[in-house]
């Protein structure tokens, strides 16, 4: 399968597989995206409750309390070892650690390097959401940013109906 420049596939050529499906890969951007968007202890004069501080701490990253936190990483934690080694190498692709065209090294590299604790790493890259979004275009997945039901493909079946 002939590919042309890092990252762009040629016109005769076939995209190697995605190894895990683009909902799952969707749903895993929303919900990075809202991790992302904790930020550092922006109250250290707290009163007794949320309604007291006036909602200052809603965004405040609390790792011990993290609802996002803890469900993303159950989630990448119940993918299989296929799964989650894709998601990385998808990760690698769209922060542009390698192009389309080494698709089977970044896999390669990202089998040889899985451990246990794959949620964890890929929480730890700062921008996971745009790195996987990213990730999908290059494989010809589209991600809506516009709305958090990406991953719920019967509303995108709808909305090309009503087309």
């Amino acid at each position: 399968m002939p590919l042309t420049t890092k990252g762009k596939p040629g016109a005769e050529a076939e995209l190697p597989e995605l190894g895990v499906a683009p909902e799952k890969v969707r749903f895993v951007i929303v919900k990075a995206r809202q991790f992302d968007a904790k930020e550092g202890d922006s109250d250290p004069d707290e009163g007794s409750g949320a309604i007291d501080d006036g909602m200052a701490d809603v965004l405040e990253d609390d790792p011990n309390n993290d609802a996002v936190q803890q469900e993303l990483t159950a989630f990448i934690n119940g993918m299989d070892e296929e799964e989650q080694t894709n998601l990385v190498a998808l990760a690698w692709l769209g922060r542009g650690t390698y192009g389309i065209d080494e698709w089977q090294e970044a896999l390669d590299t990202a089998k040889t390097e899985h451990n246990k604790r794959t949620a964890q790493y890929l929480l730890g890259l700062p921008l996971l959401g745009d790195y996987l979004a990213e990730g999908l275009e290059a494989f010809g997945e589209s991600y809506d940013d516009e709305t958090d039901e990406e991953f719920d493909s019967e509303d995108e079946e709808e909305e090309t109906d009503k087309e």
